[in-house]
């Protein structure tokens, strides 16, 4: 089991850490970058580093790495595109100008088990990079961003499309499949060099009647793939959960979630493909938790029924949003960790049976990640 949980808020990086006295439980052990925004953490166990991703406002989008496990920190280049091209005029669907710039790192993730210092990252503006050095640099991956659909990809979650989710596949290091906002889903199968949309199943009733199926504009809001039954994804997306049992060719919709079926956030078992986690919200104008009671949906059958989990968490007006990367699952499938967008931290033992409040008191939480 993971003992080291790292946590990234508008104010800084918490390290919150398992006593090895059961009693002492859990606490938090090191703050890093106080005061400053970490859009994302990453502990990548091939090779020991921890890495950092920041939002600096008028100081730009910075990466740091820690070899140490946190006690010091080195500054990478972060992604970055190349010079635009002179005359580029691209604009979104909306007419506003899609800027050549990465305006925040907004998905983090290590290469293949084969590929030491290969790491994958996303972004707010819809760029996908590739580092193979331990991000030292990084190349843009042009396969896609030269994809003529990205032209259609909304945003959403973001002012701009933005690429959230980055799912690697066990057995082969050259097939990723990539969520994005208002932009669908995208899988490559030779490392980056062509790209096909991954959406049959999923649907958006914000567009009219005839693109509720349009596959450039669906708006998953996060996607998880199980690492040890690697053909299984599921997908929180703005209009329900889905689940696809064929490497994302294809998707269900589970319309059965208690309380709602709207979230931002969903786990998977690393090796049970048909345990998942959801924490559901109410949409759209509100967006908090139905009738102010924190839960978590269970289900253990593949979304056939679900559990709604609620021990230890606020049952009376908890307004507590949980972000799409602020739930997490260790290796061992029994513990996980959550964080809320009004600072609260949770953690529980037992697979979400129970639940802990580690802490109430920490800056919005953007993203929660065992190491």
């Amino acid at each position: 089991m993971a003992d080291v949980i790292h946590v990234s808020t508008r104010k800084g990086l918490f390290e919150v850490r398992r006593s090895a006295h059961a009693s002492a439980g859990w606490a938090i052990s090191r703050v890093s970058f106080l005061g400053d925004a970490v859009s994302l953490a990453l502990f990548d166990e091939r090779d020991g580093a921890l890495y950092a991703a920041m939002d600096l406002g008028h100081f730009g989008v910075k990466l740091r790495r820690s070899l140490d496990g946190g006690a010091s920190w080195a500054e990478l280049a972060a992604p970055a595109f190349p010079p635009k091209p002179e005359g580029l005029d691209e604009q979104l669907p909306d007419g506003k100008v899609w800027p050549w710039r990465v305006e925040k790192l907004w998905a983090l993730e290590p290469g293949h088990a084969s590929e030491p210092g290969v790491l994958h990252a996303g972004s707010v503006g819809g760029g996908l990079f590739v580092s193979g050095d331990g991000g030292a640099s990084w190349e843009l991956v042009r396969g896609l961003w030269d994809h003529p659909a990205r032209k259609e990809w909304v945003g959403g979650g973001a002012d701009l499309p933005a690429i959230h989710s980055i799912c690697t596949h066990p057995d082969d290091p050259r097939r990723w499949l990539v969520g994005v906002s208002s932009g669908g889903a995208w899988e490559t199968r030779d490392g980056g060099a062509s790209w096909e949309v991954r959406t049959k199943g999923m649907f958006a009733e914000y567009m009219p009647p005839e693109r509720r199926e349009d596959p450039y504009i669906q708006d998953p809001h996060r996607i998880v793939r199980c690492a040890g039954q690697p053909e299984r994804l599921w997908a929180q997306h703005h209009n329900g959960v889905f689940a696809s049992d064929d490497g994302g060719l294809s998707w269900r919709t589970l319309a059965n979630v208690p309380p709602a079926v709207f979230g931002f956030a969903v786990a998977v078992h690393p090796e049970d493909a048909d345990i998942a986690w959801l924490v559901p919200a109410k949409k759209d104008a509100q967006r908090v938790p139905v009738d102010g009671r924190v839960v978590v949906a269970r289900t253990r059958d593949g979304g056939k029924s679900w559990d709604t989990l609620s021990r230890g968490l606020p049952q009376e007006h908890a307004y507590d949003l949980v972000l799409r990367h602020a739930l997490d699952v260790d290796e061992s499938g029994d513990r996980l960790a959550m964080g809320s967008s009004t600072g609260a931290l949770w953690i529980s033992e037992d697979a979400g049976d129970s639940w802990r409040e580690i802490s109430a008191h920490l800056p919005p939480i953007y993203a929660v990640r065992f190491a």
